[in-house]
């Protein structure tokens, strides 16, 4: 990031930085200008990389109580076609599939929503499968997850999770919208409504990602689940498959937003909240 700041300065400003002759092209400047020329703003490239896992602000942020959100739910489809995340105020489990956004809220129905909703904490991809597989035998959530392992070699790198199959049990939460003064992640979570669905047709969603973005979203595995009929879903407890069809998508950037808010600054987001991202994830 550091460099393209410096390329970005050296175009804008060449002759700050060639005070003999203003007038005298530095090749330098002259590569940094044939580069943006060919591929645009290298932020805006990133932003819209299919291969970049792009976020709204941080998990630590949400367990803090941050539920504010300044990102619009148009803003977040332009960036990408697939992923999760949750609405200002707490209000539900996101799912986003096929460039459509749905919204589970505590009584357990999904919903589509509309572009002017915001959210405080969300993560989304254009997806393309690299990888696919086919469970062909019933499997509980432990056991899809050792599969996986052979799709996802590359413990280093960000994996977005699509699993479309039938599934024999499907045990799902959401939260209720809350009010200011926000409570804490975990306050929350302490009296989550749950659902359990059975013999259901419907996708996960979600994302695998590596124990360096600890703090920043959800290591491992974050998913939530939508049926096929688009009528139910949530942040997914445990489930067994049927049978279904695996894809992954390899996600090599990321691209971090955070909220323009002032209340953003009175948040200390060093502390180490794995213990709370754990009961809140249960």
């Amino acid at each position: 990031m550091i460099i393209a700041f410096l390329i970005i300065i050296s175009v804008m400003i060449p002759g700050c930085l060639n005070a003999e002759d203003p007038n005298t092209e530095d090749p330098d400047n002259i590569a940094a200008e044939s580069y943006f020329q060919g591929s645009g703003d290298i932020m805006t490239d990133l932003a819209y990389n299919s291969d970049t896992l792009y976020q709204v602000s941080t998990i630590n942020a949400l367990l803090e109580g941050f539920y504010d959100g300044d990102t619009s739910l148009e803003a977040l489809k332009s960036r990408g076609d697939f992923g999760i995340g949750t609405f200002t105020a707490l209000d539900g489990e996101m799912i986003v599939l096929d460039g459509e956004v749905y919204q589970v809220k505590d009584d357990g129905v999904a919903y589509l929503t509309n572009d002017s909703m915001t959210t405080p904490f969300a993560a989304v991809t254009f997806f393309e499968a690299d990888e696919t597989g086919v469970i062909s035998e019933p499997m509980d959530k432990e056991q899809v997850e050792r599969y996986l392992e052979e799709l996802m070699p590359n413990r280093n790198i960000m994996y977005a999770v699509k699993i479309t199959g039938t599934f024999e049990y499907m045990k799902t939460r959401s939260v209720p919208r809350q009010t200011q003064p926000y409570p804490r992640l975990t306050e929350v979570t302490k009296n989550q409504p749950t659902f359990e669905l059975t013999n259901v047709e419907g996708t996960i969603v979600g994302f695998w990602l590596p124990s360096y973005m600890n703090g920043v979203n959800v290591p491992e595995y974050h998913l939530h689940f939508i049926t096929d009929s688009k009528d139910a879903g949530g942040h997914i407890l445990e489930y067994n498959i049927i049978n279904g069809t695996v894809e992954i998508d390899n996600t090599y950037d990321f691209y971090l937003s955070l909220p323009q808010s002032s209340d953003l600054m009175d948040i200390d987001l060093s502390k180490d909240n794995n213990s709370e991202l754990e009961m809140a994830e249960k």
